[in-house]
């Protein structure tokens, strides 16, 4: 019989994603220092070589440095996450006419496996890369190994010493990864985090060659499972693969901070209204059905206006993931905690006691109204899913709501929207 083949992975990462789509539209921003910011315009999320040049670190407040970005002539964009998806989908779809399994990560990273693929695999790492470029221009970097977290290690070097590398590193030879990690701090291996980088500093280990000598299963009872896979993972014992389809998520949560403060319980019915029909896209997008869900509300907790936070859960009377059940049980929630008097800044939306069509028993009376609200909310789905999120919605979700998130500095949604499609002058 033949052998079972040693797997190969590669991790393909966007750089530098939020500010590599924004200058795709632009071209004028070539050279020139460009940064992100986080809903609300809150704090700096994405920055270019340029920008991390100047000294401007991940997090720090836009109101704090905003002058020092005016100053340096720093381009400063709003998140526009409905160009991000997009492109998003685009890179996936790239990465997935080379590689036939692959794992979507996050909005910017694919992994993908290369077990059984041609020699030399760097090449087919190379294609991908010019693939994205030619269908996206998105700049990416590539990183191949025998586990996942070798793979991420080794995109790491990618960015690290992009130059010298073209952006794709091939990390399967033993002395190849010894050198990289000797040189790679423990903090930079995939699932170490601050915490645990200060907890394996106290045992002497600051570097992931060092991390990779240490012993998987003392390690692991020391600390957690999650460590000891990771080490046995950098010495190429491959403990996790592809996960083509996401488990189910136990509760779906739908929060945003107000771009105004909100003072009327009209409002406040229209944000938490809004975040439902969010939340609820969701659960119908997983085949889930909600038993339970919790409405929050609370004002800001800095400066000296008036304080309050409260919160009220409810078990609806059948799991549903009709958009107008849990409408009306998340309005009566509302006003039970709602109080006159206090400038809101945030809602919240939980839902919660999630579980699939045909694990509970259905109402003997519900039955036929579940038929026409499962056609009903196909429906709207479909429709929504063609002419956007917000086509097809519950009466008191507005469209352009006056407490809807900062965003003043949002660039046009140049691939979602007929009215903003960029023009090109011959």
């Amino acid at each position: 019989m033949p052998s079972e083949l040693t797997p190969i992975f590669a991790l393909i990462d966007c750089n530098s994603f939020y500010t590599s789509v924004e200058k795709i539209f632009r071209p004028d921003l070539r050279g020139r220092a460009v940064v992100c910011l986080s809903n609300c315009d809150g704090a700096i999320i994405a920055r270019t070589n340029e920008a991390k040049a100047l000294g401007i670190k991940m997090g720090d407040p836009y109101f704090k440095v905003r002058a020092f970005l005016e100053e340096h002539n720093v381009a400063v964009f709003s998140s526009n996450y409905s160009l991000y998806g997009e492109m998003s989908a685009r890179f996936y779809k790239a990465v997935e006419s080379i590689a036939d399994r692959t794992e979507n990560y996050s909005i910017d990273e694919v992994f993908a496996s290369l077990t059984g693929m041609p020699e030399p695999v760097s090449d087919i790492g190379r294609a991908i890369q010019a693939r994205v470029l030619q269908w996206t221009a998105l700049p990416v970097g590539v990183g191949i190994g025998h586990t996942k977290t070798l793979a991420k290690a080794a995109q790491h070097a990618s960015k690290v010493w992009r130059e010298k590398t073209g952006g794709v590193v091939d990390l399967r030879r033993p002395e190849a990864v010894e050198w990289l990690l000797r040189r790679m701090p423990v903090d930079e291996v995939w699932g170490i985090g601050r915490r645990m980088r200060e907890h394996l500093a106290e045992d002497g280990i600051t570097t992931a060659w060092e991390l990779s000598k240490s012993n998987p299963r003392v390690m692991g009872r020391r600390y957690n499972l999650l460590l000891e896979r990771t080490i046995r993972e950098l010495n190429g014992e491959s403990c996790l693969d592809l996960e083509q389809a996401s488990a189910s998520k136990q509760s779906i949560c739908s929060s945003k901070m107000f771009g105004k403060r909100v003072q009327t319980l009209s409002g406040l019915r229209e944000a938490v209204a809004t975040y439902v029909h969010r939340a609820a896209e969701k659960l119908r997008r997983q085949g889930s059905l909600c038993g339970a869900m919790r409405i929050g509300i609370q004002t800001s907790f800095h400066g000296d206006t008036p304080k309050y936070a409260n919160a009220a859960s409810c078990v609806l009377d059948y799991p549903t993931d009709d958009v107008r059940q849990l409408t009306k049980h998340a309005m009566r929630a509302l006003e039970k905690i709602h109080r006159e008097g206090y400038a809101y800044s945030k809602a919240e939306v939980l839902l919660m006691d999630l579980r699939h069509k045909g694990e509970f028993t259905l109402d003997l009376f519900a039955t036929n109204q579940s038929e026409r609200s499962d056609a009903l909310m196909r429906t709207m789905d479909i429709i929504n899913n063609r002419w956007g999120h917000d086509c097809l919605r519950s009466a008191v979700v507005p469209r352009t709501p006056d407490w809807g998130m900062r965003r003043a500095l949002l660039s046009p949604s140049y691939m979602s929207n007929w009215d903003q499609l960029l023009q090109v002058q011959c």
